[in-house]
């Protein structure tokens, strides 16, 4: 049995997948800025997102969406000189 290719680019990702991408790209604030749900910014989990998305329908959607957009917008591009520890940053300001 040969395998059909989907059309759906939803196909074989799960919601857990999605949001663990969505919080990997904008994180938790920004993520609760972009779609206003209290899961994104009180107290937020992966856990927590996915009990109140599985029952929220229209909260789905929205996710769903943004998932969507953000694979087809590239991934922000860092700075040659950024780093991630505030005192390489420091030390590369002076």
């Amino acid at each position: 049995m040969t395998a059909h290719p989907s059309k759906d680019p939803l196909h074989g990702v799960t919601l857990e997948m999605q949001v663990n991408a969505l919080v990997a790209r904008y994180g938790w604030v920004q993520l609760g800025k972009l779609i206003k749900i209290n899961c994104f910014n009180s107290d937020p989990s992966v856990k927590s997102s996915l009990k109140f998305l599985r029952r929220t329908p229209w909260a789905r959607a929205e996710v769903e969406a943004l998932y969507l957009d953000s694979l087809e917008d590239p991934a922000p591009a860092k700075a040659e000189n950024e780093t991630t520890s505030p005192w390489d940053r420091a030390r590369a300001n002076k």
